[in-house]
This record gives C-alpha cells, sequence and structure tokens, in this order.
C-alpha cells in the first residue's frame, strides 16, 4: 500500500483497475466525503474471476471478494452490451468477448463483423449496469441502470472507453464516445445505477460503520 494514500474508515475501494470506471465512479462520488481508491493501491489482490450468471451476480461477487479482502467498504459495478439481434450477447463477456486478454479494439471489430449483415432495424442495444456496495460487516446495496442506444456501422469518437465509439444514444445523435464525461456521466447506465444506489447511500454506511 503506497505510504502516501492510507486507508481511511472512510475509503471506498472500488474493484476494478479499468481507470475509465475508475475516473466515472470517482466523479459520480465527489461530495460524499469519501477517499476513493483503486485496485491499483491493493496489488496483492489478484484477478477476480466472474463467474456469476448475471450482472448482479459478478457486481456482488467482486464487491463481497474486496470488501473481505481490504476491511473496507467495496464498491463494484458489473456491466456490458446487450444487442438484441444477437438474443442480449455479448451481455456478461462483454469485456471478454473475443477472448480471455480482449481488447477494446478487438472487441468492437468482433461485434461490427458479427453484426455485418444486421439492417439498422436489427442495431437496438442497451449498455446494463449492476452497482453494488458491501461492507466487511456485511452490509449490501445494490443498484442498477440502463442505457438505451444502437450499434453503428463503424465506430465514432475518441473519448469513452469499451464499446462507447459504437454505442449510439438516439436521442443526442452521439456516440458515448464523443460525450464530455459529464454528459455521459448523466446518461450512462453507470450514472444511472451509482445515482441510485447513492440515494440509499446515508443508510447504508450507517450500516457499514456499525
Amino acid at each position: 500500500m503506497p505510504e502516501t494514500t492510507p486507508p481511511r474508515k472512510n475509503s471506498v475501494v472500488l474493484a476494478t483497475r479499468n481507470k475509465g470506471k475508475i475516473a466515472e465512479l470517482s466523479a459520480l462520488l465527489v461530495g460524499f466525503g469519501v477517499q476513493v481508491l483503486g485496485l491499483e493501491s491493493f496489488p496483492d489482490i489478484g484477478e477476480i474471476e466472474e463467474t456469476g450468471a448475471t450482472f448482479a451476480e459478478n457486481a456482488a461477487l467482486k464487491a463481497r471478494t474486496v470488501a473481505q479482502a481490504t476491511g473496507l467498504v467495496a464498491l463494484a459495478d458489473d456491466s456490458g452490451l446487450a444487442v438484441d439481434a444477437l438474443s442480449g450477447a455479448p451481455g456478461v463477456y462483454s469485456a471478454r468477448y473475443s477472448g480471455e486478454n480482449a481488447t477494446d479494439a478487438a472487441n468492437n471489430a468482433k461485434l461490427l463483423k458479427t453484426l455485418q449483415d444486421v439492417p439498422e432495424a436489427g442495431r437496438g442495444c442497451r449498455f446494463h449496469s449492476v452497482v453494488a456496495a458491501v461492507a466487511p460487516n456485511g452490509a449490501e446495496i445494490l443498484a442498477q441502470g440502463r442505457w438505451e442506444g444502437r450499434v453503428l456501422t463503424s465506430p465514432r469518437g475518441a473519448g469513452g472507453f469499451g464499446y462507447d465509439p459504437l454505442f449510439l444514444d438516439p436521442g443526442l445523435g452521439r456516440t458515448a464516445a464523443e460525450l464530455t464525461p459529464a454528459e455521459k456521466n448523466a446518461r450512462s447506465h453507470r450514472g444511472q445505477a451509482l445515482r441510485a444506489l447513492l440515494q440509499d447511500w446515508p443508510a447504508f454506511w450507517a450500516k457499514a460503520q456499525a
């Protein structure tokens, strides 16, 4: 643990090494007076295998694992893209859609190839997110969000991460990768889920400190 960022009683660990997720979740937690840490601050915690069949199961699994390993409140998100033409795939396998060591570029390329013959009318999709907060004493809360969109035939935008360059928000006419961080947080599945979770945060925090 770096000496410059010692954990405090009001620390929250985001159960991810994804810098994009850490930045988004940290921005949404501003104002709650907590010190936000990522898994890079806990190098002894290895990769957490996502064995759940749903986003909720994976989010809870990751948060419980990190809370017990660190002795701190852990916040975990599990999210992914569900495409209508693929019966909801890639779903919980979104991050590893093109293989175990998948990159964003490889995942996007596979999605484009898989959908190459699918017409506009069949390219509906949505991002799902479930956020879990778990305390070492067993207190837990879950919240979820959903962002409706369409899969483009080629990427647009340089921001965001994951499938953002292919995800068109029909209401804005822009992809998730073309939005500013503030614009994305205001509409995204993860933003919706975390805002729902934060509505119950004071009661959860009180239980977590008991």
